[in-house]
Order: structure tokens, then C-alpha cells, then sequence
């Protein structure tokens, strides 16, 4: 009989005692420890497993779980001696950060402080007796929401001497989802305030303290080293790159298959692969997506459990806000493609309003797109990463994110497209005005939108919403030749009966042009003159059953002609 899914379960203990379908990552507690690293930094994407290992190693390492080896017995570390006689033999300074998602500093800062206070809550037996001195019991029972920024630095150093003290060992710290409210920040315009906080508390953890024993941080993302961990050199960074722990965070190809065959699945095997699959870490690329998997096995249907589990606000921003390189990669992406880039691990948030790179390395980290291959280039030998969207799952959630992007002006755009297909050029000048208004400048990343660049990232973000939109009926491509106040469209029709169609954008030019209308004109003038019919004619489509747009921008006014 099938053991029941327990779905979003990150206890361990509740797991085990309701014998819950669970693949054995307990290996992971053999390697760490081996490795003998002081200071771990693991990250991983969201819903991978992350929390329910942190748990783990809490219940196996933690003096408070002293005598609950039980809920090892059977699994693969209960098997060495060894480890059986360090159970519940430490004590464990555990905390998540994955709650703190304010919108302004004042309020991530008084979260921040209030899991310290509920922390502290949890030893306050160290208050009894003559562990603590009474100054020491005064610093103690001042930790809360209202402490003073120094006091919330030095918390977590000062509550490992604590328990040191008491326990005459020293401790090891578990941080989960460290940087949560890191990515938070950067969305809501407070980064620098939220760093500068952060920095203290890691370094008083991790760097100045002569009572830690070990800790393991947990994140989706390796934050920049000079944003925070500028002065912890004794950090060991493993990410998706990495070989170490790369099969202790998803389920790999073996244990999947496993579970299709406990929830008679396995008929589905090589869709559930096209859908969940392509995941790498390290040296494997047959890493699946276990949030996707557990809901599968669950509720026995495809969907998009993970990647709708939850915000995508980050992704969002930086793709619909992204420049027109990040936007035409994108649709390149969507069509199976793939895009070759260098890659930093270390993400500094500062520069991806800037850098195409970091953007693209964010979206790896975050398992958005997966490593197709790398070499080695240039005299510098720097890595060339080819990567692709992970799966199907992804692809799907990007056509989503997309058709957001027009949800302001949802009824505009829909009778723009259909305007657009039934050759009203009077209906389409009506609605994409409508759209532009409502919608141009959510597509600047800028403090200051640019009335040349606003233009341009909005009809590139429109190209996608076709190419999502309209995908059933036709084949969207662009012109990959152009640059600056030029971007061609191609729509090849599906079925016959559907009129292909070009769209050719120009942003004004006063120079040039006296009105928005002469722009338009010139952009439809363009079309005939570099004959981009001929692509259309050349696969058989007659030149009457083709129709041609021109497209005149200037701020968030459209001007549109057709032939």
C-alpha cells in the first residue's frame, strides 16, 4: 500500500511518525559532518527540501531531541555507530528567515527582531541559576522587538557563549532561507538599509564567535561576498555548480521512478520528465523538482505546482523590466532556445538593473533555467555557460507571468489583438493607446523612465505577450538585426485562412519626423522597402493574404498605419 503524501510537511519527526512518503536524504547529515567546513552556505531553489533537511539535522544534532534516535532507525545514517552516538549530543541554535517578507525596512527590521525574541524564549532556562550573571540576565531579558541595533548583532553570538556555557560544548547555528528577506528588500527599494543590518548579525554569528561549532546557512541565492559576507573568510559556498550535497536537495531520476511505481504512475514517466526534470547540481542532471513530484503523486495530474507556489515578483521585474537584450533572449527561451553567458554565482543585487549577466545568473540560482553545457574562453579561461529554460513546469509559468503584464489594461489589450487580427487599423490606434497609457511605464526599471527607453521595453514586452497570447495560431518571430528605434515582427499562420501578419515599431524621431503619423508612416514605408513579405511569399503565403502594421512611438502615444 502506498504511503500517504504529505504534502508541505517540513517537520521531520511528523513525517517519520506518520510514515509519509519521504525519500532518505539523512546521508546528507554523514557528509556534512565529514567535511568539517565551519561555515556552509547551501543554496538551492525554493521548495527543494531545504527547510525539511534543516529540520533533520536539528532533530538528529539537538540536545533538546536528546533520546529520539528512533526516528533515524531504518535510514541510511543509523547504520555507522558512529553516528548513532551523536544524537542529540549539541546544542542547536535554529531559525528561519522565510517570514520576513515586510515592504519597508521598519517593518523587516521588527520581524528580524521578533524571531530573535522567540528565540531567546526558547532558552529561558538559562535565566535560572548562576550560568548567567545578573548583567548578563538584564542584556538577556532586554532582547525584543525593541532592542537597540547593537543588541541584535551581537544576539546570536551572545547566546552561543550562553549556551556554551551551560552545556560545556560549543553550538552549532542552522540559519534557514537567509536571504528571503535580502530579495524582499531589493524589490521594495531598501536593500542598503537591510544589508547593513544584515552584515552585523552574520558577522557577530559566523565570524567573531569562539563558541560555534559549525553552521549550515540555507538560501536560494549566494548574495554578493562584499554585500554581507565581506569579512567571513571561513566560508564554504556550495551551489548549483557545486558537486558537494548534489543529490541531498530533489529527488534524482532513480528516486522518482521509485515513486511513480509506489503511485502507479509509471506509464507517465517520460512526461512527468519532460514537465519536472532538468535540474543540475554539480555533476547531475537528472535532479527533479520534489514539490512538483509530491503533488503529483498526491493529486495524480499535471500542473504547475512549483513554480505557482509562490511570488514570482522578483522574476517579474527583472524580465518585464529587463532591456531589449533581456527581452529578445527571453523570446528565444520561450521558443526551446538557449543563450550562452558567463555566470556569477555571487549575486549582487546592485547590478541587475545593469548587467544582462547577473540577471541571467539570478534566474539560474532561483532554477529558472538550467546548465545545457559550459566551456572554458578566452585567454582568461573564464566559464561560458549554455543554459535553458528547466522544463515545461517553468516555460509554462513564464507564458503566465507574461499575460500579466497586460492585466491593467486586460480588456484594451484583448480588443487590441483582436483588432489586430480582423484588420481594423482605426480599432487598433483606440486600444493600444489605451494599453500604452496603462502600461508603458511598468516596463521601465529606471528612478527616472526615459521617454526613449520606455518605448522600447514595452513593445518588446508586447512581442512576448503575442508570441504567448497568439502561440496556437501562430509562429511569432523577430528581427534579431535591430537595434534602437527599430524592431520588425513576423507572424506565420498556423492553419490556412489566417492572414500572416508584420509589425514594424519606430520610436519618433523629431529630427527626422514632424508627427507621431509620420513615424508610423515611415515604420509601414520600411516594411515594403526592405521587402520583408519576400520571407512570407518565399513559404507560399500570397502577398494579399498578408498584412503589414507600422507603429510610431513617442512617451506613451501610438500612432498606427497599415497597407
Amino acid at each position: 500500500m502506498a504511503r500517504t503524501v504529505g504534502v508541505g510537511i517540513q517537520s521531520f519527526e511528523k513525517i517519520i511518525t506518520g510514515n509519509c512518503f519521504y525519500i532518505d536524504k539523512t546521508n546528507l547529515i554523514k557528509e556534512w559532518w565529514e567535511n568539517k567546513d565551519d561555515v556552509t552556505l547551501i543554496t538551492r531553489p525554493r521548495r527543494f527540501g531545504k527547510t525539511l533537511n534543516m529540520n533533520m539535522l536539528e532533530r538528529f544534532f539537538s540536545i533538546q531531541y536528546a533520546g529520539q534516535g528512533s526516528l533515524f532507525e531504518g535510514l541510511s545514517i543509523w547504520k555507522e555507530e558512529k553516528y548513532r552516538t551523536m544524537q542529540g549530543t549539541y546544542p542547536v541554535i535554529s531559525l528561519s528567515f522565510a517570514s520576513i517578507k515586510a515592504s519597508s525596512f521598519q517593518e523587516a527590521k521588527k520581524e528580524l527582531y521578533y524571531l530573535i525574541e522567540k528565540l531567546y524564549n526558547q532558552f529561558d532556562f538559562l535565566l535560572e541559576g548562576e550560568c548567567l550573571k545578573e548583567k548578563e540576565k538584564k542584556y538577556y531579558r532586554n532582547i525584543s522587538v525593541d532592542m537597540d541595533p547593537y543588541a541584535a548583532c551581537s544576539s546570536l553570538g551572545t547566546l552561543s557563549e550562553y549556551l556554551y556555557r551551560y552545556y560545556k560544548k560549543p553550538v552549532i547555528i542552522l540559519l534557514d532561507e537567509y536571504d528571503t528577506p535580502l530579495q524582499e528588500a531589493w524589490v521594495h527599494g531598501y536593500w542598503k538599509e537591510m544589508v547593513d543590518c544584515f552584515r552585523g548579525l552574520l558577522n557577530g554569528a559566523f565570524k567573531t564567535n569562539p563558541h560555534l561549532e559549525r553552521a549550515v546557512l540555507t538560501g536560494i541565492t549566494r548574495i554578493g561576498k562584499e554585500s554581507i559576507f565581506s569579512d567571513l573568510n571561513n566560508l564554504e559556498v556550495v551551489t548549483a555548480t557545486s558537486e558537494k550535497y548534489e543529490t541531498d536537495f530533489g529527488f534524482t531520476g532513480e528516486e522518482v521512478w521509485e515513486a511513480l511505481e509506489e503511485y502507479g504512475l509509471t506509464e507517465k514517466g517520460q512526461m512527468v520528465k519532460e514537465w519536472y526534470d532538468g535540474f543540475t547540481f554539480g555533476g547531475r542532471q537528472d535532479i527533479y523538482n520534489p514539490w512538483s513530484i509530491l503533488n503529483l503523486c498526491d493529486k495524480k495530474r499535471f500542473d504547475l505546482y512549483w513554480a505557482n507556489t509562490s511570488s514570482n515578483s522578483l522574476v517579474d521585474k527583472l524580465i518585464k523590466r529587463g532591456n531589449r537584450d533581456i527581452k529578445m533572449e527571453m523570446e528565444n527561451l520561450l521558443k526551446g532556445g538557449s543563450l550562452q553567458t558567463r555566470i556569477d554565482e555571487q549575486i549582487v543585487y546592485d547590478q541587475l538593473d545593469g548587467r544582462t549577466d547577473a540577471v541571467w545568473s539570478l534566474l539560474l540560482a532561483s532554477g529558472y533555467l538550467k546548465v545545457k553545457r559550459y566551456h572554458m574562453d578566452g585567454p582568461w579561461g573564464r566559464a561560458v555557460y549554455e543554459l535553458a529554460l528547466t522544463n515545461q513546469e517553468v516555460r509554462f509559468m513564464f507564458g503566465q507571468m507574461i499575460d500579466g503584464w497586460f492585466k491593467d489594461s486586460l480588456p484594451e489589450y484583448n480588443d487590441f489583438v483582436k483588432a489586430m487580427l480582423a484588420g481594423d487599423t482605426e480599432a487598433m490606434n483606440v486600444y493600444m493607446n489605451k494599453v500604452a497609457l496603462a502600461t508603458v511605464s511598468h516596463f521601465d526599471s529606471g528612478t527616472k523612465p526615459s521617454k526613449e527607453s520606455e518605448p522600447e521595453r514595452f513593445y518588446h514586452g508586447l512581442v512576448l505577450g503575442l508570441m504567448v497570447d497568439l502561440a496556437d495560431r501562430y509562429v511569432v518571430t523577430s528581427n534579431r538585426e535591430s537595434g534602437f528605434g527599430r524592431y520588425d515582427v513576423m507572424m506565420e499562420p498556423r492553419k490556412e485562412g489566417d492572414y500572416a501578419i508584420i509589425l514594424e515599431f519606430k520610436v519618433c524621431d523629431p529630427r527626422a519626423e514632424t508627427t507621431l503619423e509620420d513615424t508610423a508612416a515611415e515604420a509601414l514605408a520600411q516594411i515594403e522597402r526592405k521587402k520583408y513579405g519576400m520571407h512570407l511569399e518565399a513559404r507560399g503565403i500570397a502577398p494579399e493574404r498578408i498584412r503589414k502594421y507600422g507603429f510610431g512611438f513617442q512617451g506613451k502615444r501610438v500612432s498606427i498605419r497599415s497597407a
